[in-house]
């Protein structure tokens, strides 16, 4: 195969079957890129606040203040929550086993 046909393949689909978490990795640089994200909005906020004029002028400076405190909220808000898997829960008791003779 060439290199063209390489890059236009699609990924196939991964399924879950367990409800492992993401890697601790993965994770900060899911929450780094999202923090980072929030903060280039921040920036282009401030720089169309000083641009425009009127109210216009007050919106973006509120958005820039209110992003900071928001992004740092998401960024800590921790790790994703495990999906509980039928049959998982080790705290549940078995049944009782009843004796049905004399």
């Amino acid at each position: 195969m060439t290199n063209r046909f390489r890059r236009g393949r699609v990924k196939p689909q991964v399924y879950q079957i367990s409800g492992a978490r993401r890697g601790v990795r993965e994770d900060v640089n899911s929450r780094t890129r999202r923090y980072l994200v929030s903060m280039a909005i921040r920036t282009v906020c401030f720089v169309l606040a000083v641009v425009t004029n009127g109210w216009l002028r007050w919106v973006f400076i509120g958005a820039a203040l209110v992003l900071p405190y928001l992004s740092v909220v998401f960024a800590n808000a921790g790790r994703e929550r495990t999906v509980d898997l039928p049959g998982a829960d080790v705290s549940a008791q078995p049944p009782a086993i009843e004796r049905s003779g004399p």
